[in-house]
């Protein structure tokens, strides 16, 4: 077969089981591994349903919704901005989790966007999802291969457009802005939101085009390389819309047969296309600390970094849907101490 979608995603994706992916809760042999132990050690989600009950106007609905003509479950959170939702249509963020993880993950931000009048919808892909930590621990990095074939990747996709319409044709439709859709996502959620902002590979000759035309941004996190690839440029020239790209100078893949260093994150940046692209660096961190976990990338910088990107996530797609940059231009000097690195986007 040649180089594609199984070879560009199957070695980020185990990593990023391994490094940040929401786990199982209670692990097995398999966590002397030193990255399921890192995992471990920081299973705990920043918000719990005591915390997400303080926030202002947000309420959390799951949905199992089944997609009949692929006989796939694709469960949801939908995380609502009701105060908000009451007086006007509001913005969407559709996120797509890390393999092993599950709806539940990402909360941090799905909270956080609801509480600042954005719903967010976190979809759950079954095929990549926590279930890879169930079964024989000693088969464990066969089912997290597994789950990093072809077929899943473009399942992923798929799930991700029918939460969409599933949305869409539901009771909150007439509440959200058609204009106003957001694709988000981390590691290999990161390379699901690429395909669906207009990254393309090819098949026997032909290109295949995945792009999902509601879409008006993306947020990239932790973006692992296109593996088995030497063009990365071929692959991502064809994102189509603004991109947000966000990582850390430690945001480093490891396991063996797999490496990544940080520096893949950039050339994943510099390759992207698209009318205008913005680029944040943290100083420190690592390729978890931007899961829900509480204790990757080091206990005191991982909420710091977590409220940082909470608001620049923010400020980006303030910036895409109103026209107005105030908020991105400030947020570098309010978080100076924390980046390495941070690149406002072009004028298109």
């Amino acid at each position: 077969m040649k180089p594609g979608i199984r070879k560009l995603l199957v070695g980020a994706s185990v990593v990023a089981a391994l490094l940040g992916a929401w786990g199982a809760q209670a692990w097995h042999p398999e966590s002397r591994h030193p990255a399921a132990a890192e995992a471990q050690a920081a299973s705990a989600p920043v918000l719990g349903a005591a915390e997400l009950a303080l926030l202002p106007g947000v309420r959390t609905q799951d949905f199992d919704w089944v997609d009949t003509s692929r006989s796939r479950a694709v469960p949801v959170r939908l995380y609502w901005p009701e105060a908000a939702a009451a007086s006007a249509p509001v913005p969407l963020v559709v996120f797509s989790h890390g393999i092993g993880g599950s709806r539940r993950g990402y909360s941090y931000l799905g909270a956080y966007w609801a509480s600042q009048g954005m719903a967010a919808l976190h979809v759950q892909h079954v095929g990549s999802d926590r279930s890879v930590w169930s079964g024989n621990p000693l088969q464990l990095v066969g089912r997290l291969q597994g789950a990093a074939q072809e077929d899943e990747a473009l399942n992923r996709v798929r799930d991700v457009r029918f939460a969409l319409d599933q949305l869409l044709a539901g009771e909150h439709s007439p509440q959200i802005r058609r204009d106003a859709i957001i694709a988000a996502g981390h590691s290999y959620g990161a390379n699901t939101t690429l395909l669906l902002a207009g990254a393309q590979v090819q098949r026997q000759g032909q290109v295949l085009d995945l792009a999902e035309p509601r879409l008006r941004a993306a947020i990239v996190i932790s973006a692992p390389p296109f593996y088995g690839e030497s063009d990365p440029q071929r692959i991502l020239a064809g994102v189509r819309i603004p991109t947000l790209h966000v990582t850390a100078t430690e945001d480093v893949i490891r396991i063996p047969g797999y490496y990544s260093p940080a520096s893949d994150r950039l050339q994943v940046f510099e390759a992207t296309g698209g009318p205008s692209k913005a680029l944040a660096v943290f100083k420190g961190g690592s390729h978890s600390i931007f899961t829900d976990r509480s204790g990757t990338g080091g206990v005191e910088l991982n909420p710091r970094v977590k409220a940082a990107t909470r608001e620049l996530t923010l400020a980006f797609v303030r910036e895409v849907l109103e026209g107005d940059a105030r908020e991105l231009q400030a947020w570098p000097q309010r978080h100076a101490a924390l980046l390495n690195r941070f690149q406002p986007a072009s004028p298109p």
